[in-house]
């Protein structure tokens, strides 16, 4: 069975590698690490096809050593076990004293704490160098006790300028498809580039199945043109999972743009979470959230929006509801903004946990059910019966101010009518 282009286009060198500059570029302290055969366990982390288990192969090739390659879908403790007893009994040995024992554990994040627990003996005793790789956040998904025991290096997707080097190398290379006498149209690179998602796997994968699936001309050169690379690379994939870190990010950058008035940011991120298959009841969520948090009284009609979206949302239901959610996801985005509210009950919470206890005046006091026989609600004055329907009256003994209207949108005239209440009534 022939071995497939992105294997063999794998890395040879740390030359070879692209992307990663932040770590493998010269005097960075993985490549430093890597060079001097230095590396202690670690933990690569980023998304499929950015190079992780490349650099793990290629270090394990290139130090003496015995290496076991697991994925942690598929093993089990006693997989785990057996190399285990097999790195202690080495170490034990003084015939192979020095040489190290590597396990690359793919997708560790698989494991749970049971099975993570049984690696940390031999990790922390430097019986096995572990290089765990995976596409979630380890400080997510790996204990603390074993996380602190790792170094974590955070790989990035490869952009196009990589993604470019690695096709053109495939189509050059002597291991790669120079044979084939593949011509390939700037149009086709770009398309198989962009729709990569910037994951090297796919992009070679797809370049391998146009050209195989290419007849020869006459010449015996197989021409890529924009059609073959749409059919061979089918539908762009979008880069999230509803259960990882993308979650999170994503969501994130909605709400951020919402907050940083930013429509088309806002818009944009709403589509890819959509794209992804995420729950709209979810995106509404968000933006309801966001109107009270971050637009509040600079506009009042934000939550109105947003809840109204909410509810249409949940009756209506997709592809529909992708109307709606843009609809309020803009309103909120372009309303003017304030975090007033938010900040006045956040500073009321704290002062009721930390600050001098107080008790409800008398005057304001529940009088029903006889209650008035103790005082209560007695010398209450009824804002209505007076002029502007405001009378100054103890609403909260040793009073604090805790809402600070802003300068934006409807909270000027809120700020405004305090200030005239207060100074016509001193």
């Amino acid at each position: 069975m022939p071995i497939p282009l992105a294997v063999r286009m794998s890395p040879k060198s740390l030359s070879d590698f692209a992307g990663q500059e932040h770590l493998l570029g010269e005097g960075k302290l993985l490549r430093r690490a890597v060079e001097s055969g230095a590396l202690t366990s670690a933990v690569f982390y980023g998304p499929s096809g950015s190079g992780k288990s490349a650099l793990a192969k290629y270090i394990v090739s290139g130090i003496k050593s015995k290496a076991f390659e697991l994925n942690a879908a598929l093993a089990g403790v006693q997989d785990l076990r057996k190399i285990i007893d097999y790195a202690s009994g080495l170490k034990n040995s003084s015939i192979a004293e020095h040489e190290k024992i590597f396990v690359i554990l793919d997708e560790i994040h698989h494991f749970n704490r049971t099975q993570q627990d049984v690696l940390l003996p031999s990790v922390e005793k430097g019986e096995i160098i572990l290089i765990g790789i995976t596409t979630e956040n380890p400080f997510f998904y790996i204990n603390r006790a074993l996380l602190s025991r790792f170094m974590v290096f955070e790989f990035k997707p490869l952009n196009e300028n990589h993604l470019r080097v690695i096709l053109e190398n495939a189509v050059s290379g002597r291991e790669g498809l120079k044979e084939l006498k593949v011509i390939i149209e700037e149009s086709a690179k770009k398309y198989l580039i962009l729709n990569s998602s910037g994951d090297a796997r796919r992009l070679l994968n797809a370049l391998e199945l146009a050209v195989l699936s290419t007849k020869p001309d006459s010449s015996g050169r197989r021409l890529i043109n924009a059609e073959t690379a749409r059919e061979s690379i089918q539908k762009r994939t979008v880069r999230y999972d509803r259960s990882s870190d993308e979650h999170y990010d994503h969501v994130s950058a909605f709400i951020k743009s919402m907050r940083g008035s930013d429509p088309d940011a806002a818009v944009y991120w709403l589509a890819k979470m959509l794209s992804a298959g995420e729950d709209p009841l979810f995106i509404a969520r968000r933006i309801v959230i966001c109107a009270s948090e971050d637009v509040g009284n600079a506009n009042p009609n934000g939550l109105v929006v947003a809840q109204s979206a909410f509810d249409a949302v949940d009756s209506i239901g997709m592809p529909e509801a992708r109307i709606i959610l843009s609809h309020a996801a803009i309103y909120i985005a372009c309303s003017p903004k304030s975090n007033a509210s938010n900040l006045a009950i956040n500073q009321a919470i704290k002062e009721v946990e930390n600050g001098p206890q107080r008790e409800v005046p008398l005057h304001l006091r529940d009088a029903n059910q006889d209650l008035d026989a103790f005082g209560h609600g007695k010398g209450y004055k009824y804002p209505h019966d007076f002029p502007n329907h405001y009378v100054k009256q103890e609403y909260m003994p040793e009073p604090g101010q805790f809402y600070t209207p802003s300068d934006q949108g409807f909270e000027q005239e809120i700020a405004e009518r305090l200030k005239r209440l207060k100074e016509e009534n001193k």
